[in-house]
């Protein structure tokens, strides 16, 4: 979500530049900083930049130069010569000498700036809304640009979790054939040969590995994986879905491990752990 634009025009007295930055950030936060000759516009602004940016820390600067020297702010020169030959003379009067110190006094005093009122001319503004729509395009350009690269990274994430997946099927029939071994070993140590009913045994067996069988999961997963591929592809912003899916992902891959009871696999889910952490990081910056 981080991007730059910027965009100026030209009016008959002054030159508009406007420059708008965007950070990350889980919300939309906007900051604007405004000349008092336009704060009457700024919630038109802050619509404009809602509507076309929806998320991230968004700073925009308006700034206005004058092309001459006559500014909506001027000295008033009769004032200022009032004040200073009325503070000269009382400090003669008082003993001082000190006149350069004068000035510094007199700029604080009232009515030292003759301010005239401008009036926003709509002419203007719409050269200004024009100047704000390339602004915001041209950020909206960086952040595509960004996207793209950022979309090329959590896929390919995506693929080592799909590829790690792969990898556990060839430890499944091994891992079966641990526990039923494992379970008939404690037996023979327990009980005689015939000590226990054997298909009693099988039963058990049954139910005890229907309760360790991940093949639901691995199926969920891979259609996990497979959605978040077409929702990736939308055109709209898909930040908070494909945050739903990757939370989705994640809990099949928990299950996955719990059920595992297999080293390999366990090794192969902490790795699939660490590739959707780092999806989930980079979904921090999706819109």
């Amino acid at each position: 979500m981080t991007g730059f634009g910027k965009a100026s025009t030209e009016l008959n007295d002054k030159i508009i530049n406007i420059e708008i930055r965007a950070l990350n950030s889980k919300q939309l936060d906007l900051y604007t900083r405004l000349p008092n000759l336009y704060r009457e516009k700024d919630f038109d602004i802050r619509d404009e930049l809602v509507n076309r940016l929806k998320r991230g820390k968004i700073e925009l600067s308006l700034t206005l130069d004058y092309k001459e020297e006559e500014q909506a702010v001027q000295l008033n020169v009769h004032v200022i010569k009032s004040y200073y030959r009325q503070l000269k003379e009382i400090t003669k009067e008082l003993g001082g000498d000190n006149e350069e110190s004068l000035m510094p006094v007199i700029m604080r005093l009232p009515e030292v700036l003759n301010a005239s009122k401008e009036q926003i001319d709509e002419k203007e503004w719409s050269k200004i809304t024009v100047a704000l729509d390339k602004a915001i395009t041209e950020l909206d350009l960086f952040r595509i640009q960004e996207g793209k690269a950022l979309k090329e990274d959590i896929l390919n994430h995506l693929a080592s979790i799909e590829n790690f997946l792969n990898q556990i099927e060839p430890y499944e029939k091994e891992r079966k054939d641990m526990l039923k071994n494992k379970l008939n070993s404690n037996l023979h140590e327990l009980f005689t040969p015939n000590g226990y009913d054997k298909n009693r045994l099988e039963q058990e067996m049954i139910f005890y590995l229907e309760r360790f069988d991940i093949t639901e999961e691995k199926i969920r997963l891979q259609n996990h994986c497979a959605y978040f591929r077409e929702v990736s592809d939308e055109v709209e912003a898909v930040g908070k879905k494909l945050t739903f899916v990757a939370q989705e992902i994640g809990r099949e891959i928990n299950t996955i491990g719990a059920k595992a009871n297999h080293s390999a696999i366990q090794r192969l889910v902490v790795l699939m752990k660490d590739e959707l952490e780092k999806i989930k990081e980079q979904l921090m910056n999706v819109l």
